[in-house]
């Protein structure tokens, strides 16, 4: 009697579990497709990299901070007028803290007023409500996820050099890969992962970076990744788009963060 009763627990606990995750994904994951997410607010998205993402009808996230010590350099870093003309095009703008300062390097209050700062800057500019996060320098830290969850936040990114899976990967520690450097081949594998329910996020930062030359990613190269894109007829979105996919409350409530999960 005691064993049948055990195993009617496990049963009941692993259909619950099992229901739960079946409930995550609110409409089928398509094949091939790929988030594009740019960091930085490099000057390079506004002049380079946007009008090539209009000519193919693609979506992106742009994640944006103030880089200290020269983020008045416009030679280096869109203002913040080009930063609100690329949501007017319809780009999500997401947040970056103010100073891209490590999440795991600051205590909450810190980490909440440089979030408000750059909520702040973008709600005066009539930027539509910050739905995403990347954290710098893909540094995460166990708290930030409540105090996204208490501002709001449907998703953050992550690195890792792995593909999302929505059914494991919690979305405030969602891994991506990065385009730097001159490694056309990694790029273009990377990309083919999206495919079985999992979703490929890309982390760009300058096309050229003047900034920060050691995550360049070459504008002949950018340009060969937004081609095979276009001709390989993937669908390319921004981060918050996910929530077309992904029930994020249940995700939310469901997926326990796996800290034994690359994330950077």
């Amino acid at each position: 009697m005691f064993a049948k009763r055990i195993l009617l627990i496990s049963f009941t606990m692993l259909f619950t579990h099992a229901s739960g995750m079946a409930q995550i994904i609110n409409k089928k994951i398509p094949d091939k497709l790929v988030v594009l997410t740019f960091d930085d607010a490099a000057k390079s998205h506004y002049n380079y990299v946007a009008p090539i993402l209009k000519k193919y009808g693609f979506g992106a996230s742009f994640f944006v901070c103030e880089f200290p010590p020269d983020f008045s350099d416009t030679t280096k870093y869109m203002n913040w007028q080009q930063i609100q003309a690329l949501s007017d095009m319809g780009f999500e703008i997401g947040n970056h803290t103010r100073t891209h300062k490590h999440v795991n390097k600051m205590q909450d209050a810190e980490a909440n007023e440089q979030l408000s700062y750059v909520e702040s800057k973008c709600d005066s500019l009539h930027i539509p409500k910050l739905q995403s996060f990347a954290y710098p320098g893909y540094d995460t830290r166990a708290a930030t996820l409540k105090i996204l969850g208490d501002r709001g936040y449907l998703f953050a990114r992550a690195g890792g050099s792995r593909v999302y899976d929505p059914l494991k990967d919690h979305p405030y520690l969602i891994p991506s890969f990065s385009t730097s450097g001159t490694d056309q081949q990694k790029v273009i594998d990377a990309i083919k992962l999206a495919k079985d329910g999992k979703v490929v996020v890309l982390t760009i930062h300058g096309v050229p970076d003047y900034a920060h030359d050691w995550v360049t990613t070459p504008p002949e190269l950018f340009e060969v990744y937004m081609k095979y894109l276009h001709k390989h007829h993937y669908k390319v979105i921004a981060l918050k788009d996910l929530a077309k996919y992904i029930n994020i409350q249940q995700a939310l409530d469901t997926i326990k963060p796996d800290w034994s999960l690359k994330t950077k």
